[in-house]
């Protein structure tokens, strides 16, 4: 079950607040963006009408990773191709215990809802916990480089992932995507792929969360 605490700081990013004591880099980036624009749950309908919006975030974030020493030219030094999935090319890091992920947010209407789907994940599954490397640009679209540990399994049952989901209050409710009524949250895509299976247990590798209200 989730831990008290994890709760609390969860209820904090749907209501947008600030989340206090946290010195990781994803949650310094979602806090900024939260304080520098209006923050709100996602409506799929209103999508491409939020582009002008990720733009100008884009165009924040890109000027702030230069100011604070996030902006990246390149991959970290000896970093091996491995795949490109639905939202991110993935590499193997040089000390083969980690994973850089080049990553464009196209699932995401903002840059806030990015860096929301990164704290949740990293609040709710922190043996996969993303670090943020930095910024750079790609054919002119910004990207996030994130590192992420590289776990070595096998793919997860189904059956498994929704047990799991289930017991930590997530309802299934279509193809392989989750609702928390407590949260409002949902968890989309969590097919056999984004979740590795280790000595019978789950580790979740790829997770895309969203704030939203239940039709």
């Amino acid at each position: 079950m989730i831990a008290d605490e994890t709760r609390k700081k969860l209820q904090n990013i749907i209501k947008g607040t600030l989340l206090q004591g946290q010195q990781d880099t994803c949650t310094t980036i979602r806090n900024i963006l939260c304080q520098s624009f209006a923050t709100s749950p996602t409506v799929k309908s209103e999508f491409e009408s939020k582009a002008i919006l990720k733009e100008k975030q884009g165009q924040f974030l890109k000027s702030y990773a230069k100011k604070v020493s996030l902006w990246l030219t390149s991959l970290p030094a000896g970093s091996q191709y491995l795949t490109r999935g639905g939202e991110s090319q993935v590499y193997l890091a040089v000390d083969n215990r980690h994973v850089v992920k080049l990553n464009d947010a196209v699932y995401y209407a903002t840059w806030t809802e990015y860096f929301n789907s990164l704290v949740i994940h990293n609040l709710l599954f922190p043996s996969t916990a993303y670090s943020l490397l930095g910024f750079m640009e790609i054919n002119e679209s910004l990207c996030v480089m994130v590192q992420q540990p590289f776990i070595e399994g096998e793919q997860a049952e189904l059956e498994d992932i929704q047990e799991l989901l289930t017991f930590n209050g997530f309802e299934h409710i279509k193809r392989q995507d989750y609702y928390s009524s407590e949260f409002g949250l949902v968890l989309e895509d969590m097919h056999d792929e984004n979740v590795i299976a280790k000595a019978d247990i789950l580790f979740f590798i790829d997770t895309v969360f969203y704030i939203m209200k239940k039709k």
